[in-house]
């Protein structure tokens, strides 16, 4: 049977920062194991997509989590075989493994001998396998990522990180190339959110307004007035909400949350249009008072002739 060959590797921004800064504080070349897991994703349909995609699928990897180990050999020897005992579910705390990472210094963005064996050797460990989400059939993903991070060869005033992604295809055997997908807020993206499922349930939030209680009866007044206060608020953001109350983004938690979705994405798109108007009118103010202290400065500049004084 033929690998299944991933379309992409997709990681947060977050991850990927929280990466290279555990990468960057080491005083020395590490390595380390990815978590995550492997989705069959619809390409986005939307008609304001820069890009236009396919009607089919796509395999795309997405890296949750990492651990890094303190220096290298941390869970094969010198020839790249994996010690199958350090990778156990107990030892993993029952992560799904998707593959690893290596970080070295000063070295060219490509994999070495040892690297392709310990990538080799890992994807071909048993029971390491992890199902596909959204798969129509039952398939598993061998834990065939490999994930490469460099410094330049030669010395450089900003520090620079370089990173590369592979998939090892045993049936070759060889290394693919990635790409790396950073996952961001936006239309593009609603395939990873789609396929998202949280490792612990989200808190009810309550939204309503606060109630006057029993301990706040005998200062009337005060509570009068912090009442006043909150309805006045709470009238701002419903104007700044059009017609978004706050007491409806308790209805964006559950399993009706998807209904709520278009109406969430169309006031991000008016914030979107009234921060646009917002900051039209700021560059034209900045212009005329730009103009006004040109002006000013000529006026000065003539009184200050007219009297002699330089």
């Amino acid at each position: 049977m033929d690998d299944l060959v991933l379309h992409k590797l997709a990681i947060s921004g977050p991850a990927l920062s929280s990466m290279i800064q555990r990468l960057s504080t080491s005083p020395a070349d590490v390595d380390g194991l990815l978590f995550g897991h492997v989705t069959f994703i619809a390409p986005s349909t939307l008609s304001d997509d820069s890009a236009q995609s396919s009607s089919d699928s796509q395999l795309v990897a997405t890296i949750s989590g990492f651990l890094c180990f303190p220096s290298l050999l941390s869970f094969y020897d010198s020839l790249g075989r994996v010690d199958s005992s350090r990778l156990s579910p107990t030892h993993l705390n029952h992560k799904p493994l998707i593959g690893w990472f290596s970080s070295r210094r000063k070295t060219p963005l490509r994999p070495s001998m040892r690297e392709f064996s310990v990538t080799r050797s890992l994807s071909s460990t048993p029971n390491l396998s992890l199902p596909i989400q959204n798969a129509d059939f039952n398939s598993l993903f061998a834990p065939s990522i490999f994930l490469l991070f460099t410094t330049p060869l030669h010395d450089q005033c900003i520090q620079t990180n370089q990173y590369r992604a592979f998939q090892f295809r045993s049936s070759k055997p060889s290394f693919n190339p990635l790409s790396i997908d950073i996952v961001n807020i936006g239309p593009a993206f609603r395939g990873h959110y789609g396929s998202f499922s949280p490792n612990s349930t989200l808190p009810s939030l309550n939204c309503n307004l606060r109630n006057l209680t029993a301990m706040n009866e005998d200062r009337n007044e005060e509570s009068v007035t912090g009442t006043k206060e909150t309805e006045k608020d709470q009238a701002l953001l419903d104007t700044c909400a059009e017609g978004m109350q706050v007491g409806r983004l308790s209805l964006l938690i559950g399993p009706g949350a998807t209904n709520y979705t278009a109406g969430l994405e169309d006031l991000y798109e008016k914030m979107l249009s009234k921060i646009e108007s917002l900051a039209r009118l700021v560059e034209t103010s900045s212009a005329k008072v730009l103009e006004q202290e040109n002006l000013n400065r000529k006026l000065r500049y003539k009184v200050a002739r007219s009297t002699g004084v330089e």
